[in-house]
């Protein structure tokens, strides 16, 4: 009868170390999961970021080609009318 209840007794503590056992493997997995994601969502976070910033350039670089269109086609138009003076003035030069 005691080898039973030995017997038992060491079962029992087997189960029980297997079931500490498991909790802890699950905690720390559940740990490592937590902590892969919250890389996962610094890493995301890092790329939507760069991709604003990168959104923001490109914004900023049409505008200032608009602008600069904008200046050409403004001088462009006020060079006109002097043009057209200095072709009658040319054409007045001639014999």
């Amino acid at each position: 009868m005691k080898k039973v209840i030995a017997l038992s007794a060491v079962l029992a503590m087997g189960v029980l170390g297997m079931a500490c056992g498991g909790a802890a493997n699950n905690a720390n997995a559940n740990a490592n999961a937590n902590a892969n994601r919250m890389v996962s969502n610094a890493m995301n976070a890092v790329a939507n970021a760069a991709n604003t910033a990168a959104n923001t350039a490109q914004t900023a670089a049409n505008q200032m080609a608009n602008v600069a269109n904008a200046v050409a086609n403004s001088t462009g138009n006020a060079n006109r009318p002097a043009n057209a003076v200095n072709s009658n003035a040319n054409a007045n030069k001639r014999p």
